[in-house]
């Protein structure tokens, strides 16, 4: 009887102490927020989440995950004649732009799991190369000899080697070479090759060769040298959607 009167009370005070340490209730939270075509509402857990760090990884995927900067594509002669003008007015609009940008960038707190974590380091450093690549585009467009110091020197080094070279028959023959690789995936590549002709006998063909070598080779080369790439980059995206409960979409039919 006393034996049966001990294991008796011990259950009891499992039972109370089981009442003291209740287990955490979720503590669903509604959140908004929009897609490349949805509109999407769910609730995300504030035990495990804070909303700061959801809008974070939400910044990262919809807002920093592609170009950061608002700049001008040099493709005429008019369009170069203008940056070379204004080059101090476009370095310092390129440097307000970033300042901004990197104020916010900079700041973003994220979920602090694996996957988010290198998501944020990766847009911080494209961020920093894509700023990187317009300042030395817009240099070496009044001055094809400083991307000798390119950042993206060793990457690049062939199109580069030829832009800065002080041989200008060097710059002339990567020119057409490019020209030619780049009309082979064309529809009409006789009609690249005959606008070509066109270029390579005007007076002004040295800059027609800048734009075509700094403006497409060379920014090519580089900027797909920090690009990302994910093996699947929708998994991302599904593992954002993932935090939510009670997802719903609204998309548009494309």
């Amino acid at each position: 009887m006393k034996e049966m009167m001990i294991g008796l009370c011990s259950a009891l005070s499992v039972i109370v102490w089981g009442q003291k340490n209740p287990s955490k209730p979720s503590n669903l939270t509604p959140y908004s927020y929009q897609t490349f075509n949805c509109d999407n509402k769910g609730y995300f857990d504030a035990n495990k989440y804070e909303k700061e760090e959801i809008d974070g990884v939400n910044k990262l995927l919809y807002k920093y995950n592609g170009v950061h900067f608002d700049t001008n594509p040099i493709f005429k002669l008019s369009s170069l004649e203008e940056v070379r003008k204004n080059k101090e007015a476009h370095l310092e609009d390129l440097e307000r732009q970033y300042q901004e940008k990197k104020e916010e960038l900079y700041s973003l707190k994220v979920i602090n799991l694996p996957i988010w974590n290198r998501l944020y380091e990766n847009a911080i450093q494209t961020f920093e190369n894509e700023y990187q690549l317009n300042k030395e585009e817009i240099l070496a467009f009044s001055d094809p000899s400083s991307l000798k110091n390119s950042k993206f020197y060793d990457t690049c080094k062939e199109p580069i080697d030829a832009i800065s070279s002080p041989d200008r028959e060097k710059m002339f023959a990567a020119w057409k070479a490019y020209t030619e690789l780049k009309s082979k995936n064309n529809m009409d590549p006789k009609g690249v090759m005959a606008r070509f002709d066109i270029k390579m006998n005007d007076p002004q063909k040295e800059d027609y060769a800048l734009i075509d070598l700094i403006g497409l080779s060379f920014h090519n080369c580089a900027n797909s040298s920090f690009r990302q790439k994910r093996e699947d980059e929708g998994a991302v995206y599904k593992d954002f959607d993932k935090l939510f409960t009670k997802l719903k979409k609204n998309c548009d039919e494309l």
